[in-house]
């Protein structure tokens, strides 16, 4: 009889503290934050807006098991050159495809802080601090020269 109610206790707690993150969860990021960081002197150079295709192949996602039709909408910015700065929010189609894309990008800083070692050495600590973050079907990433203007924009 303990032992049943202590395995009752235990699928209590567990589907009490299951239920009390879910309702901790962020909304998911919205399109226009985009606009409002690259307003916010974050970044040292104006960025340049790239294609949907371009992203999804610089971000690694085609090295993924996601689908071209899987990414609802990208909005990323880059520098053209001079720095390593960029943002981008990224819209899928469901959270499971969001979160592969958070493991591409994974993958993606070390690939940015190794290229860019030699060349641009006063550019991996903006690599070192990059903002990432996953909410619902959407994951933004944030590499700036201002991290605390960016994290200020941020800010719950």
């Amino acid at each position: 009889m303990k032992r049943l109610t202590s395995l009752f206790l235990f699928l209590s707690l567990t589907a009490t503290l299951t239920a009390c993150s879910r309702l901790q969860t962020r909304a998911p990021f919205q399109p226009e934050l985009t606009q409002h960081l690259l307003a916010s002197n974050a970044f040292s150079e104006p960025l340049e807006l790239l294609d949907a295709d371009i992203a999804w192949m610089l971000y690694g996602l085609d090295q993924t098991a996601l689908a071209p039709e899987q990414l609802i909408a990208a909005t990323a910015y880059r520098s053209s050159g001079a720095t390593c700065e960029e943002v981008a929010l990224l819209t899928f189609a469901d959270e499971a495809a969001a979160q592969t894309a958070v493991n591409a990008l994974d993958l993606y800083i070390p690939r940015q802080i190794q290229s860019n070692k030699d060349s641009r050495p006063a550019e991996i600590p903006k690599l070192e601090q990059v903002f990432m973050e996953c909410r619902g079907n959407t994951v933004l990433l944030v590499v700036a020269s201002d991290y605390e203007a960016t994290h200020d924009l941020l800010a719950p």
